[in-house]
């Protein structure tokens, strides 16, 4: 620690006290030189003498808060009247805490020791919270890994798709996969709540719906290997997913099964917002079955859709957190997304999603969002 004070006697006072107790201590006579040091050793601790000719000790304390935290570096002042505006002063510039004069040494020693024991849980917290961002980090990155690398693109269909995660781990997910002979699946799921928990679910739930084949994936009868409807996924899903077991957390899901070749899609959404249908010449409807979101009843039943597509059809599957962002209080809303999907209709799908995020962003003015924000677009084209 640093003992700065213009008394000879009170700096060789405290210093061999200080030392008898174990600290190790340098003492300076001014708040030049400690100024000077402070540039160039690290501390633990200063002790401050208010009262000092030249640079006083509040000039040293607002000059070394302008660089050096209370966190990393605690300051006790030490000052003749303990009812001054001094000290009032001096802890508004930062000080930790303050001792009066004379000095009483036990007091000293119990203060220097609780804001040397402050400063440990400080750097334990911060170094704890470094190992947290690290793992949060190396967890977003296998979470982005798990997003579709290569969209498929075919002669008969294109798909496209955004993600935009509002925190280092979501609990959006988004994927398509081929199950072969010109059939896909799609979905966006949306996991409630933020964190670590939801962003469990979601790698979970993510990693079951994107086992296409085998006896563990949900598109095939365990028995025939004969593929099953979106109604039955969701009610595999609904077993495999309670929210009693997942800490209170459920997810709303999107999901489609395109066969290309006969321009079949069937689709179920089970608390989600319903896809918008875009076709040549009419403006853009919403399709919507309504059904419970994913484990949140054991006995929840689930109703999928169908929709025969035609050459130039486009879908739009997308989470709440899209028509949710807002502005002072107003949500960009279902209303103005199918306006905007509507203008962009002679886009490529590419340039298209481009398009309807950069809307997002300039009606609520900033690209922040509060939630997690995932975009898929599908066009059909025969």
């Amino acid at each position: 620690m640093l003992v700065v004070d213009d008394n000879e006697m009170n700096r060789d006072m405290l210093s061999r006290r200080l030392r008898r107790r174990g600290h190790d201590v340098t003492a300076v006579e001014g708040g030049q030189p400690a100024l000077e040091l402070l540039e160039k050793e690290p501390f633990d601790l200063v002790l401050l003498d208010i009262m000092m000719p030249g640079i006083d000790g509040l000039e040293v304390l607002r000059r070394l808060r302008r660089t050096i935290s209370a966190v990393d570096l605690p300051v006790i002042m030490a000052t003749a009247r303990d009812d001054s505006a001094d000290v009032v002063g001096a802890l508004k510039l930062g000080a930790n805490d303050y001792v009066t004069k004379p000095l009483d040494f036990p007091v000293v020693l119990a203060r220097v020791q609780t804001q040397l024991s402050l400063k440990k849980t400080n750097e334990a917290l911060a170094e704890a919270h470094r190992r947290m961002k690290t793992d949060l980090d190396a967890a977003a990155r296998f979470q982005q890994s798990l997003l579709p690398t290569v969209v498929p693109r075919t002669d008969r269909v294109d798909f496209a798709w955004r993600y935009i995660p509002c925190d280092e781990l979501a609990g959006d997910a988004v994927n398509v996969c081929e199950l072969g002979d010109g059939s896909y699946v799609f979905y966006l799921l949306d996991v409630s709540g933020h964190g670590v928990p939801a962003a469990l679910l979601s790698v979970t739930a993510t990693h079951t719906l994107s086992t296409t084949t085998g006896p563990a994936s949900p598109f095939r009868n365990p028995v025939t290997e004969e593929p099953v409807k979106p109604a039955e996924v969701a009610g595999v899903l609904n077993g495999l997913f309670p929210m009693e077991v997942n800490d209170g957390h459920y997810f709303t899901l999107a999901l489609g099964m395109l066969d290309s070749n006969a321009g079949r899609l069937q689709m179920i959404t089970a608390g989600h917002p319903g896809p918008i249908v875009l076709r040549p010449g009419d403006s853009p409807r919403t399709v919507d079955l309504p059904n419970l979101p994913i484990g949140c009843w054991a006995d929840a039943e689930f109703v999928d859709f169908e929709l025969g597509l035609r050459p130039g059809d486009r879908l739009y599957v997308f989470s709440d957190g899209l028509i949710e962002a807002e502005k002072s209080g107003e949500e960009f809303g279902l209303d103005r997304l199918q306006v905007v999907t509507e203008a962009q209709r002679d886009l490529p799908l590419d340039d298209g999603l481009d398009a309807i995020i950069s809307e997002v962003i300039h009606f609520q003015g900033t690209d922040v969002f509060e939630d997690d924000v995932s975009i898929l677009a599908i066009e059909f084209k025969g």
